[in-house]
């Protein structure tokens, strides 16, 4: 499958100019303020538009990327009691750890999570898209561990964002605004990606 990213770096679009940390680097920084500069609209309002997903009926679920904790808590409070996450961001699983809601939680990269396969009837990644080079690896584990049946939810920014020039961003302990390696993908780069194998 030949790859679009050579038209679509994020660096042509780049408004802003501010310096530019990886995910690793920019979400370990971001970690003890994520919750109180994220709108919850960007995704907690998107999943509560959801009318696909029973929610309650979930068996087995496992939050992608799942950060501070923040979809895992309103997916406990939608009545999922059995729910993973993997993120690879250790300050970020440290913040998740203390909203109690995960039987699991893990650094792993959700490309790679190291979780037996056929498991989950439901996943989710929530605002993560953006700083995955290539989605194919993403969804190919996704749908490694997925059980029959099973959904993926994916919540993410919409590529206009990005387009329009702004990064996912946010301000340091000293104030200074900071991006994080950010790449665009369209909707057909995710129809494709999740097709694809």
């Amino acid at each position: 499958m030949t790859s679009r990213k050579a038209n679509m770096d994020f660096t042509n679009f780049d408004q802003r100019q501010y310096p530019t940390v990886t995910p690793k680097v920019g979400y370990a920084e971001w970690a003890n303020t994520y919750e109180a500069s994220v709108p919850s609209l960007l995704d907690i309002g998107i999943l509560e538009r959801i009318r696909s997903v029973r929610w309650s009926e979930t068996r087995q679920c496992l939050d992608l990327a799942c950060g501070t904790g923040r979809t895992g808590s309103w997916l406990a409070a939608k009545g999922v009691s059995q729910i993973d996450g993997v993120d690879f961001t250790p300050e970020m699983l440290t913040q998740a750890g203390m909203r109690n809601v995960y039987r699991r939680s893990q650094e792993a990269s959700v490309e790679n999570t190291g979780l037996p396969g056929a498991t989950y009837d439901l996943l989710i990644m929530s605002l993560a898209d953006e700083h995955l080079a290539r989605l194919e690896p993403t969804y190919l584990e996704a749908s490694r561990l997925s059980s029959d049946n099973a959904k993926f939810v994916v919540v993410g920014m919409h590529p206009f964002m990005f387009l329009t020039g702004m990064p996912t961003h946010f301000n340091d302990q000293q104030g200074r605004p900071k991006a994080i390696e950010t790449h665009i993908h369209l909707f057909s780069d995710h129809f494709a990606a999740a097709t694809t194998g």
